[in-house]
């Protein structure tokens, strides 16, 4: 064996004990193009460096997607931008550069269903998600469920602190069942805790007057609107429903 396949073989061996596999896989095609273009020992080495930090890259995101528990197919290609209005269009262009998480601000969307407030959402979260933020996504009533469950256990607080490092919260659905008032309380105590800590995505069916049937007491309801209000961007999508319109559709063609 030549003493440059020995070489290569023992750096091979160290790049995978010191977990580099960009650069592992793909350390001989660039010594191989370096030769042919002559090029310098730093620029090889910057080359690689920068395969690697690729690679990290690519896979960090790869993991924030996995945990944000969001629907891949619902991100902004497939969202028809066209169906919002101009000025809920103009917003969203906006908010994709995720500076409104920096300044702990709630974005709130407003809409009948099958509007498109989901997958608006969504887009945006995965959006956050490939410039670096960490993104949840999750439907008001499992998250509910999850805090009661936390609390039995006397686990509540822990659970709050384990949502606190994700920069935006999605809670999707927000009052489409009607809570009890345990329900009420923890769902409460969540927005109260990440208030002025970390921003909060909504979707809701119900306009604000509507609300007192999710908290069903009037200051709680106040105290609650008044914490997502104070630093927000509210999104109305005044638009038909997305699915009747295809069921219609289908309808005539046939």
């Amino acid at each position: 064996m030549k003493k440059r396949d020995i070489v290569i073989k023992e750096i091979m061996a160290l790049l995978k004990i010191m977990l580099l596999p960009g650069i592992r896989n793909s350390l001989e095609e660039i010594l191989e193009k370096s030769i042919k273009n002559e090029d310098s020992t730093e620029e090889v080495l910057l080359e690689l460096l920068q395969i690697e930090h690729a690679n990290r890259e690519s896979n960090r995101t790869q993991r924030l997607i996995k945990q944000s528990k969001i629907p891949l197919e619902k991100n902004i290609d497939s969202f028809d931008m066209k169906r919002v209005p101009l000025k809920v269009s103009r917003q969203i262009k906006a908010l994709m550069d995720g500076s409104f998480l920096d300044r702990k601000e709630n974005i709130l969307v407003f809409g009948l269903p099958g509007t498109g407030k989901t997958h608006l959402l969504c887009a945006l979260g995965l959006s956050l998600i490939f410039s670096g933020r960490r993104v949840y996504f999750t439907s008001c009533g499992f998250l509910v469920q999850e805090m009661l469950r936390t609390k039995k256990e006397l686990k509540l607080e822990s659970y709050l602190k384990k949502l606190s490092k994700y920069d935006a919260l999605i809670i999707d659905d927000i009052g489409y069942v009607q809570q009890s008032r345990e329900e009420m309380e923890v769902l409460f105590t969540l927005l109260a805790y990440r208030y002025e800590r970390g921003s909060v995505l909504i979707t809701s069916n119900l306009k604000f007057s509507k609300w007192e049937t999710i908290f069903k007491d009037p200051m709680t309801t106040a105290a609650a609107i008044d914490r997502l209000v104070h630093h927000s961007v509210i999104l109305e999508l005044n638009v038909p429903s997305y699915r009747l319109e295809k069921a219609k559709g289908r309808k005539l063609n046939k």
